[in-house]
């Protein structure tokens, strides 16, 4: 079974408390849905169209289990508290087997 991989690129951080809120619940709301973080923060160096804003890649044992990760309430809960704070682009990509 391939693993799966959440790709968040942020576009625009308007409220940096809001995003710490979401970040204190969604970092624990993540690890306990079985989601391990390979990458969080800001790009050494951005090409082409890149944006020089926060990027965080999570992998994910199988689809299903980051599918369901996102739809979970602990996970809901954290997107509850970003709210308007930020403006950025989820991607769930399934691994190559």
């Amino acid at each position: 079974m391939a693993k799966a991989y959440w790709v968040v690129c942020y576009r625009n951080i308007k409220s940096p408390e809001k995003l710490a809120a979401y970040a204190k619940l969604a970092g624990p709301a993540i690890q306990a849905a079985g989601g391990k973080f390979l990458v969080r923060g800001t790009p050494a160096k951005t090409y082409e169209a890149g944006l020089n804003q926060r990027t965080v890649v999570s992998e994910w044992e199988s689809l299903e289990k980051a599918l369901a990760a996102h739809d979970s309430p602990g996970y809901k809960e954290a997107l509850r508290a970003l709210g308007d704070g930020a403006e950025r682009d989820l991607r769930i990509i399934e691994g190559v087997s």
